[in-house]
């Protein structure tokens, strides 16, 4: 994404269009556009012959920009468990490493990077009826990598609210939610975590139309980019007039919510009720 970003700053600003510089490296412009939004892998001749279009004539320009687009093809540790996920998700787990603030709306069950390993595997087998006990695993493991980049000397600033119906479901048995109600409790202790609770109390809210989660990267040359994951596949949104009105709506769920103290209190008061 950031060398696609690069790659479209200097198209833009040299006025050339995607048709244009597809046409220089014997590609189509939709090729275009998925190298800039970084849907594609980079090959190295591509690149060079994009940067001499671009007038990218500067030897240190030229072999930072070449050197990133290398960088660019390494397959990311999640690609070892390319087998047991969705075609989609691969993308998303390596937006969501890269990222410095993670922003979730989550309604249907706990978000994965806050899950225990125990509601994790119940909330897999429930996703995944018919697949091996090892495929099993293999989901689960990959969840509990993920969590590692929490607690990191890197982890992003992580701020959640969870629907109360995420809490009263139960995935698992009583065991399960009990470890899972406590978990968050400690997690949300955390400085870099805010988690809010928006209770049933309050009725309708902004997060009607369902779970969303929004990334945000250290770069500046890289936009937001607002996941939604739907049955078969998932959105990548990027548009600023869409992350902004998801932005809206997850600043409303906040306001709306009980703050952190008010949240903890509320998720002691469930645990309780197990």
């Amino acid at each position: 994404m950031l060398l696609g970003s690069q790659l479209r700053r200097l198209r833009e600003t040299r006025g050339i269009t995607r048709e244009a510089a597809g046409y220089s490296i014997r590609a189509s412009e939709s090729k275009i556009s998925r190298m800039e939004l970084g849907r594609v892998s980079f090959k190295t001749r591509d690149v060079e012959d994009l940067l001499t279009l671009y007038g990218i004539t500067d030897e240190h320009e030229r072999a930072s920009l070449l050197s990133l687009a290398k960088e660019a093809n390494v397959a990311g540790w999640w690609h070892s468990y390319s087998d047991v996920l969705p075609s989609w998700f691969p993308t998303y787990v390596g937006l969501e490493g890269a990222a410095s603030l993670i922003r979730v709306y989550e309604v249907q069950f706990v978000h994965g990077l806050l899950q225990t390993e125990e509601y994790a595997r119940a909330v897999v087998r429930r996703g995944m009826k018919g697949a091996s006990e090892a495929d099993v695993e293999r989901r689960v493991a990959l969840r509990l990598e993920r969590q590692k980049h929490l607690v990191s000397e890197s982890a992003p600033e992580f701020h959640i609210v969870l629907d109360e119906a995420a809490l009263r479901r139960p995935y698992g048995g009583r065991g399960v939610m009990r470890g899972q109600l406590q978990h968050l409790i400690e997690v949300s202790e955390r400085p870099h975590v805010r988690l809010q609770v928006m209770p049933f109390g309050f009725g309708g809210h902004s997060g009607e139309s369902g779970a969303f989660t929004i990334l945000s990267f250290p770069e500046s040359d890289l936009s937001d980019v607002v996941y939604l994951e739907q049955l078969t596949s998932a959105l990548y949104l990027d548009k600023r007039e869409d992350v902004t009105q998801y932005e809206t709506a997850l600043k409303e769920l906040q306001q709306d919510s009980p703050g952190p103290d008010e949240s903890r209190d509320l998720l002691r008061g469930l645990l309780q009720l197990i």
